[in-house]
């Protein structure tokens, strides 16, 4: 059958319009597309939820420089399309925090709110070492991958989640509930947390509160136990110093600053301060002896014994590099520091090593201790200001402590609840520090490889665990702060 010939003006004009409307579709914005799911027993709130932790990977906020606040405008958005009013503090431009507050009534007492907290800023990455875009939030073989996914936005929107579902539900709240999301973390807090307990303290004033520091570990594909950190060890960074004379390669010196840097270095990262326990460790390490084989669980039954405990303490130290921390002071080289080309001798050399000191410990001794170690008059110790302060664990028989160990039970039959101190800083310590009873407890199952993962490559959280998560987290706070 012949075919009507359409004339080449007409089909010249057919195409335009066509370029011009797709051009036009494109342009137009569209809301966000939550992850689709073929589980029905996902709720609303762990679909959104998903969606909102995807966003904000795709928000880069590696410190430095931070940018936190694209972060707390994204949230703020949300916030405000559920009907919650938000405020956001600047304490640099483009830094700072957001929080929100869900009231019980009109007379707010802080001393029974209870804070949910997450940090917005992440570490930076080596994309060429990653196998995803690290600011992509790809979802791949039931894992969403991105910087910050376990820490610490997976925790955000999870923080999120509940806080909109207590909006969502009309829950009849007992206490004040307050969402915050600091910036700063990464770097200690300056102009994220330290500026919102110094500067609006009032907006964020809580006797309780929940953060990161703890988990959920799973053993074998099963939760083992589940550890609330209620202590922290302090942090410190030193700058260990060699000074010498700088000259031409081709004519070697002594004094050449890398060579008595490099030797002072092999001894500091080869030094183990000695054995020392806390209530926290002790009460951690006799709740950790039942759920080990036989070997393991005489050796940390033995750790706190005069006549095997220094043995012990060696065991178990190898069998965990967390273990070991618990356990001791410790001062890790991370940072060399020297020259400006192959053929100069650098007049000074410089490291940095990241010092965690038990709660309670001071810096100057253990620096003492290495500068006698290192024997080296051409070896200076510089710590880097400010330095932390040491804040007051954590009460193990506080109201919310025994909801979590409560709704633990329920969540986790069998899963005793472990305290821990854990071995990194987070931003409960300035909340300590104004008797806050602060939590940590990132409630996603993980397993090692999981928590492995976070400040490293290809930092994932897996899709079950997340929703599984939210769910644990939301138990717990819904029986905390909700009149049944």
């Amino acid at each position: 059958m012949a075919r009507a010939r359409i004339p080449l003006p007409i089909l010249v004009l057919i195409a335009f319009l066509l370029t011009a409307t797709a051009g036009q579709a494109q342009s137009v914005p569209t809301s966000p597309q939550y992850p689709s799911t073929a589980n029905p027993s996902l709720s609303q709130i762990q679909i959104d939820a998903l969606g909102w932790l995807q966003g904000l990977l795709r928000i880069d906020t590696t410190n430095p420089p931070g940018n936190e606040l694209v972060a707390a405008k994204y949230i703020a958005a949300i916030l405000t399309k559920e009907g919650i009013p938000s405020e956001i503090f600047e304490s640099t431009p483009g830094r700072g925090f957001i929080v929100a507050r869900l009231s019980s009534g009109s007379l707010p007492d802080s001393s029974r709110a209870l804070l949910l907290m997450a940090h917005l800023d992440v570490v930076g990455v080596d994309k060429s070492k990653w196998t995803e875009d690290p600011f992509a939030a790809t979802i791949k073989d039931g894992y969403l991958y991105g910087r910050g996914a376990v820490d610490d936005k997976g925790m955000l929107a999870a923080n999120l989640a509940v806080f909109i579902e207590l909006k969502r539900s009309g829950a009849h709240l007992n206490r004040d509930v307050i969402f915050l999301a600091e910036g700063d973390e990464e770097a200690y807090g300056t102009t994220g947390m330290l500026f919102a307990v110094d500067k609006h303290w009032d907006k964020i004033a809580a006797g309780y509160a929940i953060n990161e520091g703890g988990g959920v570990f799973l053993t074998g594909g099963k939760p083992q136990y589940i550890g609330v950190q209620v202590s922290e060890k302090v942090p410190a960074n030193v700058d260990v110093i060699a000074k010498g004379t700088s000259g031409h390669a081709s004519m070697p010196r002594k004094d050449n600053p890398v060579v008595h840097l490099s030797a002072a270095i092999e001894k500091i990262g080869n030094y183990e301060a000695p054995v020392q326990f806390n209530s926290i460790t002790r009460a951690y390490f006799q709740a950790l002896a039942p759920l080990q084989d036989e070997e393991t669980a005489k050796w940390m039954r033995s750790l706190d014994t005069s006549d095997r405990g220094e043995h012990a303490a060696r065991v178990i130290s190898n069998q965990s590099p967390a273990w070991n921390a618990m356990l001791h002071d410790t001062a890790t080289p991370t940072v060399l520091r020297a020259g400006i080309r192959a053929n100069v001798i650098p007049s000074e050399a410089r490291a940095t090593i990241n010092v965690r000191l038990l709660p309670g410990n001071q810096l100057a001794p253990l620096l003492a201790k290495l500068q006698q170690l290192v024997s080296d008059p051409a070896i200076q110790f510089e710590p880097q200001l400010p330095l932390s302060e040491t804040a007051p664990s954590s009460s193990l028989t506080s109201d919310f402590y025994n909801t979590i160990t409560r709704v633990t039970a329920k969540s986790y039959p069998g899963a005793p609840v472990v305290p821990l101190m854990s071995t990194y800083f987070t931003d409960s310590t300035p909340l300590r520090l104004r008797n806050v009873q602060a939590y940590g407890l990132i409630p996603f199952p993980l397993n090692d490889d999981d928590m492995s993962r976070f400040h490293a490559d290809n930092e994932r959280i897996p899709l079950d665990s997340f929703h599984k998560g939210i769910e644990f987290l939301f138990a717990i706070v819904n029986d905390f702060s909700v009149t049944k």
